[in-house]
């Protein structure tokens, strides 16, 4: 990997060479980063370009609920996993109808994929959803890089673009801080939800109340998993759009509000920050959010955020309470920053161990609750689960 030093000009980046590729030849694919980095490799996936936020993911399988997580809008995902599409692509593991993810950077590509539940490739499925890819180049080495300058923008291009061109096309590209994505992934109308998750071996908890516990979730870019454990702990799920209205929530009558997960700056999300700032005045309402949900309770409080410089994106992330530790899924961007909350009013209830920011709060006298990480764990480990119990507790208490 090569920088452009800062006297360079647009018309001359410098570039690193190819990476070798096993894979079968096909078109060539440049990734272009906004400092000047050049990287080559090999198309896969659909054939053009695209700009977006550069980032990467740690985890070592879920590629498919990856690419599919509406928080991934505007990004181009760096997967630290050195071979992906060896279990190819199924429907049932899909976070959403489409993908979300702009772009696909790997190390390797399988050419064939060996899983009793595959369907298709990734190569073929990323090549239908529209999703432009680069394999074959050294994502050892670009990890290290957003490791230590912080999440850039990029485009990838296998249309046979320039480097100097897509360098002009990235630096006009939109920083991620001030970008309201939860308005472009949101449901435009609203809908019911009833459906678990259909895998036969998963063994958590299934649904037990005879009458489900009416839930109100507001989609800021929800996950199809967070829905499904929802049902899976009793509820009964109306969605409604990120711009919904206290009056168009109350008309449901829900026992509960629950504030999704999604992409983007949550600063940004200012209708989804009024609504949650309304809820809070429901006090006895119970009130859950995770990950985006979780930001925007806090800024309803008075709280204020910030940009993470490479941000959370694994699924071995240990957060901790006094007593206990939870390895945790996360993908995120952006986080709340402690000293801001109003201390008399919340109380942080978990940090991550690994760079000590707030990972979960509550209100002190109210039913309210927040969660940065992934309880629903799509992918990842199963120890948050417990989150989703302690909203229908809060509900059932309130019934």
């Amino acid at each position: 990997m090569i920088t452009v030093p800062a006297n360079a000009t647009l018309d001359t980046p410098q570039e690193a060479p190819a990476e070798p590729s096993t894979a079968l030849d096909e078109a060539p694919a440049v990734l272009v980063l906004a400092d000047g980095t050049v990287l080559r490799g090999v198309a896969c996936g659909a054939r053009g370009r695209v700009c977006g936020e550069v980032v990467f993911n740690t985890g070592m399988t879920g590629y498919q609920e990856v690419l599919t997580d509406p928080s991934y809008a505007g990004q181009l995902i760096t997967f630290t996993y050195p071979e992906l599409g060896n279990t190819g692509v199924n429907g049932e593991d899909l976070e959403a109808d489409q993908a979300h993810a702009r772009g696909c950077i790997v190390r390797q590509l399988a050419p064939r994929p060996s899983s009793w539940r595959c369907e298709e490739t990734l190569d073929h499925w990323l090549s239908r959803q529209g999703v432009v890819g680069i394999r074959g180049v050294d994502t050892r080495a670009l990890v290290r890089h957003l490791r230590e300058g912080g999440s850039i923008n990029g485009a990838i291009a296998s249309d046979g673009t320039d480097p100097a061109t897509l360098l002009r096309e990235v630096l006009a590209t939109p920083s991620m801080d001030g970008l309201n994505l939860a308005a472009r992934v949101s449901t435009r109308e609203p809908y019911t939800w009833n459906r678990t998750c259909t895998a036969p071996f998963d063994s958590r908890l299934q649904p037990g109340p005879v009458s489900p516990y009416r839930v109100v979730a507001i989609d800021f870019g929800i996950k199809r998993a967070i829905l499904e454990r929802l049902v899976a702990h009793g509820c009964a799920v109306t969605v409604l759009p990120a711009d919904a209205s206290l009056e168009q929530v109350l008309a449901l009558e829900p026992e509960g509000v629950f504030l999704s997960n999604g992409p983007g700056d949550p600063a940004a999300v200012r209708e989804g920050i009024t609504l949650a700032r309304d809820l809070l005045e429901q006090p006895q309402l119970p009130v859950f959010g995770i990950c985006l949900g979780h930001q925007i309770l806090g800024l309803a409080l008075g709280g204020r955020s910030f940009k993470l410089g490479y941000g959370h994106r694994g699924l071995n992330h240990p957060c901790g309470s006094p007593g206990s530790v939870e390895i945790t899924s996360q993908n995120h961007g952006f986080a709340l920053n402690p000293d801001s909350l109003p201390a008399e009013r919340v109380r942080i209830t978990h940090r991550n161990l690994n760079d000590h920011t707030v990972a979960a709060l509550e209100l002190r006298h109210q039913p309210v609750f927040g969660i940065q990480y992934h309880p629903e764990a799509s992918p990842g480990p199963h120890d948050a689960d417990h989150h989703f119990a302690r909203f229908a507790a809060l509900m059932a208490e309130r019934r």
